[in-house]
């Protein structure tokens, strides 16, 4: 509950910030990457602090190595976390952190059967929220990034046409 906790609470602040007039946080894809930087870097964190044995426990006894897994699978969301907070980066992170999300859902399954997780339909529908966030990102960053260069770069195709140069 806390990683969706952090999402809502950080997105919102952000884009709080974004209507108050920062307005760097005014995209709704940049308050909502904060948001997302700021849940996946408190669950890669957890990774290796406070709930490590939880984590491990939850690895399904089928796949090798537990504590290696816990160990990759929290540097991958660090490192997404910080992709998420660099513009050129943005989006190939949310595209990995959903791939992620979607490969580390048996865990929360396996977890939910055994009675050691939140239960299988709260942590579904938590599941299905954060990658819709992530695949949100993915689109919204990439939508509109020609619109906004072509504003900041105040092209007006009927004023600022140019003659071509004689050579």
């Amino acid at each position: 509950m806390e990683p969706l906790i952090t999402l809502i609470a950080v997105t919102a602040a952000l884009l709080g910030a974004g209507a108050l007039g920062v307005r760097a946080l005014r995209p709704w894809p940049v308050a909502l990457r904060g948001g997302l930087a700021a849940m996946f870097t408190l669950t890669g964190v957890v990774h290796f602090v406070g709930m490590r044995q939880e984590l491990v426990a939850m690895v399904p006894p089928a796949l090798p190595a537990p504590e290696l897994l816990v160990t990759i699978t929290g540097v991958l969301e660090l490192a997404g976390a910080a992709g998420l907070l660099v513009p050129r980066t943005a989006r190939w992170a949310a595209g990995g952190l959903s791939v992620l999300l979607l490969v580390m859902f048996p865990a929360n399954v396996h977890a939910a059967l055994e009675g050691t997780g939140t239960p299988l339909l709260p942590r579904t529908l938590m599941q299905l929220l954060f990658l819709a966030a992530t695949l949100a990102v993915v689109v919204g960053t990439g939508a509109g990034r020609g619109a906004r260069r072509s504003a900041a770069e105040g092209a007006r195709p009927d004023r600022d046409a140019r003659p071509a140069r004689a050579h």
